[in-house]
């Protein structure tokens, strides 16, 4: 009976994913580990068995990522509130942007676009791609750098709470990525972070 809610659940998220927008379930806010313990068990992981993300985890996912938890103040600190960093996801579908606000997923293409992370011994493999974007108008590279790195300890810390796996990558094509999402002149990437599953 469970397989048979699980295998349900993954085709549902399968044929949501070829939509347009996605609207996300509401986060989930409370449960999880006890926080020293996800502390004790975060570390990076390279290695992932190809496995679809519940919509339900990847909306937990982006949510403690880089989501609003007030209404004008976000999961992760930014310099003067300037909230700089946006998402992008790339799964094996498509690439979409999470709208924080609204808490959904913009279509942005559809399609194979894993080549532009590079590394796919890294990549090919993750349910998902977090492509963390700064705007540079909002603020400096510096300051993006450092929210970038708030982002991405919450996935690292939400990873070990739900026995998930990922890796911060600073290594990627930045050219191909800033394409493929089209990005403006004034958006920059930052970091890549895989998400997905050891077993």
């Amino acid at each position: 009976m469970k397989k048979s809610i699980l295998s349900f659940v993954l085709l549902l998220f399968v044929l949501i994913m070829q939509a347009q927008n996605i609207n996300l379930l509401p986060p989930v806010k409370t449960g999880g580990k006890p926080f020293f313990e996800v502390v004790n068990e975060r570390h990076s992981e390279r290695t992932f068995v190809k496995r679809e993300m519940p919509l339900q985890t990847l909306s937990n996912l982006l949510w403690v990522a880089n989501g609003f938890n007030r209404p004008d103040k976000r999961t992760v600190p930014t310099g003067s509130n300037r909230q700089e960093m946006e998402l992008y996801v790339v799964c094996d579908t498509g690439i979409y942007f999470y709208n924080a606000k609204q808490h959904l997923l913009e279509f942005i293409a559809k399609g194979d676009f894993k080549d532009a992370l590079g590394q796919p011994n890294i990549s090919n493999n993750a349910a998902v791609s977090i492509v963390m974007v700064a705007d540079l108008d909002k603020s400096s590279i510096e300051s993006a750098r450092m929210s970038s790195g708030y982002i991405s300890q919450n996935i690292y810390l939400f990873a070990a709470s739900e026995e998930l796996g990922t890796v911060a990558r600073g290594s990627f094509k930045k050219d191909d990525l800033s394409k493929v999402l089209q990005l403006k002149p004034n958006q920059s990437v930052i970091l890549v972070q895989p998400a997905g599953y050891l077993k």
